[in-house]
């Protein structure tokens, strides 16, 4: 009995520390000097110089970086909410009605959860290419919107938590299929949206090889784009190697705050569950 608490908690202890190890790495690593980084414990700090080093970040070429970093928050945030809507109203209207088809689209939104984002990127360039709309914010931005996986986790969870006898008394009560879902359904699926959104914020955030194959503008670079950028630079410039280290701490800042912040939520949903 004893080992059956045992060995769940050795398997989660060793599964928290390979993701926490190099985050604390990198953490460390970009604590530190240029002289520092090779030469001291990979695994603890030195010299705190993290603050010189943010600084030497924000300033690199008139603030390059703080320009990535907004790109990624444009894309990333526009893309992951109103991805989180169409997804969310894709999946509720598969749910909710009945209507010839309804199985065969639901399909073939489960074969794109199948088909992976690098099979696309060449196809989606030459479709741009077309339009002359490459090398553009749109470019980046409208593909990021599609999220099959959220329609379809959409659809499940729409079954599950929004009666059908709700909808009808809202019918009856004079309002429309729009108003219903915007003011009914989509609170009683907001534990789902939240977990939609965060998959597709962080989907969104660390997409790199679309960025890569459609722009050319280091000023429409999303912050994992000009990251790389500078990393092919290390062997010709080595002081670029701290400011890669740096700016991929600063990078994952967004992503634990939108964790952070949405995770109350998931709890709420939780416990509305258990009460009914």
């Amino acid at each position: 009995m004893k080992l059956n608490r045992i060995a769940p908690m050795v398997i989660m202890g060793a599964c928290t520390l390979y993701f926490l190890v190099p985050i604390w790495w990198l953490l460390v690593a970009a604590s530190k000097s240029r002289s520092e980084f090779s030469s001291t414990d990979p695994l603890w700090f030195a010299d705190f110089a993290l603050m010189d080093n943010l600084r030497e970040l924000f300033a690199y070429r008139d603030g390059v970086f703080l320009r990535w970093l907004g790109n990624s928050i444009v894309y990333t945030g526009g893309a992951a909410l109103l991805g989180t809507v169409l997804a969310a109203m894709c999946g509720y209207a598969l749910a909710k009605y009945r209507f010839p088809g309804r199985e065969a689209i639901f399909n073939v939104v489960l074969s794109g959860v199948l088909v992976p984002a690098t099979a696309l990127a060449l196809p989606l360039f030459l479709i741009f290419s077309q339009f002359n709309a490459t090398n553009t914010f749109w470019s980046v931005f409208l593909p990021s919107l599609v999220n099959p996986f959220g329609v379809y986790l959409a659809r499940i969870y729409a079954s599950a938590s929004v009666p059908d006898e709700l909808l009808e008394a809202a019918r009856l009560d004079g309002s429309g299929e729009v108003r219903t879902f915007f003011t009914v359904s989509s609170r009683l699926m907001f534990p789902a949206l939240v977990t939609i959104f965060l998959f597709h914020f962080v989907a969104v955030w660390n997409n790199f090889l679309l960025p890569l194959i459609m722009l050319g503008n280091e000023r429409l670079f999303p912050v994992t784009l000009g990251l790389y950028t500078w990393n092919t630079q290390v062997n010709q410039y080595p002081e670029v190697r701290m400011l890669v280290l740096t700016g991929a701490l600063v990078s994952i800042v967004p992503l634990v705050i939108a964790f952070l912040l949405l995770q109350r939520f998931w709890r709420n949903g939780l416990g509305s569950g258990a009460i009914k």
